[in-house]
């Protein structure tokens, strides 16, 4: 059995618009294997979402994936998810139960006009199609009390805004794991939530992910929670990949310029209260026909004159540790 549940291989994600073509993700590629968390992070317009949805078949008009592969293997086999239609049974019956998604905003999520038990019965009826309404209610209660939602028998029966926002995330997190998934995207799901919460939300996922032997694509631009989570982690600018490897090579030796100014830009226990964070210079430019160079070019500190003209490959510079700059190409 091949040890990555997930491969994705120089993808493409582009929006047709009438000002040009935004280029959202751009050549991307990174591995996920079996029961291993995979950190994907950048700051915002970087493209980690649109990954995530390309890999769902989710994106929408006039967005599409042009290119590369995804290949999703449960064990039998790969299938390539970019030949497969968005529409297609096989899309409709992997999402939700195969692969599952934990959104960043949960009361924009989650539909105000249904309850959150219905929306977790839908859940449970589309893929597991044998069950009756009384074992899949049964289930539903199950994994609500397993994400410690309080009181879970009036939260089956709620609306999402009769909740608060750390018990809609548990309501997400129930949702999306009541299938049992294989993998679990995580889109920024402590993003909108307090220090308390998030730790307690993490640390659900990390339960459900040793009981249900789960993969987990974990999104986000803050490296604390990514040193908690991540085995591996791929660092996303303007629309590619521009370093990866695994949590202890990118956290002890970080080699790209982005990825050395994010980890600066991490506050340090200890430090004075007066002290200004480091911050990057700028703001991740619109992939609107992006030119042809690197694309953090305009905000490095270290660029020279190799940087315009043409777009770094990604190589391997230690084992497993790959960079896309033009001051390790060939080292």
């Amino acid at each position: 059995m091949n040890d990555y549940i997930l491969q994705v291989e120089n993808l493409k994600t582009y929006f047709k618009l009438d000002t040009g073509t935004l280029k959202a993700v751009d050549d991307v590629t990174f591995y996920l294997k079996r029961n291993e968390t995979i950190g994907i992070i950048g700051e915002s317009g970087c493209g980690k979402s649109v990954t995530a949805h390309s890999i769902l078949r989710t994106v929408q008009n006039p967005g599409k994936v042009l290119g590369g592969r995804i290949l999703y293997d449960d064990g039998s086999g790969p299938v390539d998810l970019v030949t497969c239609s968005p529409d297609s049974k096989a899309m409709r019956k992997l999402r939700g139960k195969d692969i599952s998604m934990i959104f960043q905003e949960p009361m924009a999520s989650l539909s105000p006009v249904y309850t959150i038990g219905a929306q977790m019965m839908e859940a449970v009826l589309v893929h597991q199609e044998k069950k009756d309404k009384k074992a899949a209610k049964e289930l539903c209660m199950e994994m609500l009390r397993a994400v410690g939602m309080p009181d879970p028998e009036q939260k089956y029966n709620a609306y999402p805004h009769q909740m608060s926002g750390g018990q809609c995330q548990r309501a997400m997190i129930a949702i999306a794991m009541v299938n049992k998934p294989k993998i679990l995207i995580a889109d920024e799901p402590t993003t909108a939530l307090d220090v308390t919460v998030q730790a307690q939300i993490t640390d659900l996922m990390k339960h459900f992910q040793k009981e249900f032997n789960m993969s987990i694509i974990y999104i986000t631009h803050d490296m604390g929670v990514i040193a908690e989570m991540a085995d591996t982690i791929a660092v996303m600018y303007l629309g590619r990949v521009v370093e990866s490897g695994s949590a202890r090579a990118i956290f002890k030796n970080p080699i790209h310029p982005y990825t050395k100014g994010l980890l600066k830009s991490m506050p340090v226990l200890g430090n004075k209260s007066s002290e200004r964070l480091h911050a990057i210079e700028g703001n991740v430019p619109v992939p609107l026909d992006p030119p042809d160079e690197c694309g953090f070019c305009s905000r490095c500190q270290e660029k020279t004159a190799a940087c315009a003209g043409s777009i770094p490959p990604l190589v391997e510079v230690e084992p497993d540790h790959l960079v896309r700059c033009f001051h390790y190409q060939g080292e």
